[in-house]
């Protein structure tokens, strides 16, 4: 049986899907699709960790699907702006994932994970698949992976 890992950038798949439709990704409905493809050994959604009841549902429900919710701290700056970044995180996880399984799903459509694509596929063999607002996808994601599926209304609540 095909063993899956499932990755998901939260802040990406959260923004990108409200841009674009504003509406939300429905988490259910794609571990049900992962799970007919094999077996799903490794889920991750990677989170920025506010004091806020919404965001604890919405992260109860994640793990309640089967999902392990890692939290970094939001953290605010003097100047106003925010930090709440998991690139490294994810590229960590995924590297010490891929010799594991056999594909490996990233939710997310920020280009910097092009190269992470790439590098597993070369190195371990396994295959890749990107779920992300096309539009708002970086082209050279969509080019590194195995397989990119588009997130249109069928991926929505």
């Amino acid at each position: 049986m095909t063993k899956i890992a499932i990755f998901v950038d939260i802040q990406n798949i959260y923004y990108t899907t409200k841009d674009m439709f504003n509406r939300q990704f429905n988490y259910r409905k794609l571990w049900e699709l992962a799970s007919t493809q094999g077996e799903i050994v490794t889920a991750n959604a990677y989170a920025i960790h506010r004091v806020d009841d919404k965001q604890h549902k919405f992260q109860t429900a994640l793990k309640h699907i089967g999902f392990e919710v890692k939290l970094k701290p939001y953290i605010q700056r003097a100047d106003g702006t925010a930090k709440g970044d998991w690139d490294v995180g994810i590229t960590i996880d995924v590297m010490e994932t891929a010799e594991k399984v056999d594909k490996i799903i990233l939710l997310s459509g920020d280009g910097d994970f092009d190269m992470l694509l790439k590098r597993i596929s070369e190195k371990h063999g396994v295959k890749t698949e990107v779920y992300g607002v096309k539009t708002l996808t970086s082209n050279t994601l969509i080019q590194a992976a195995t397989k990119f599926n588009a997130i249109d209304d069928s991926f929505l609540l």
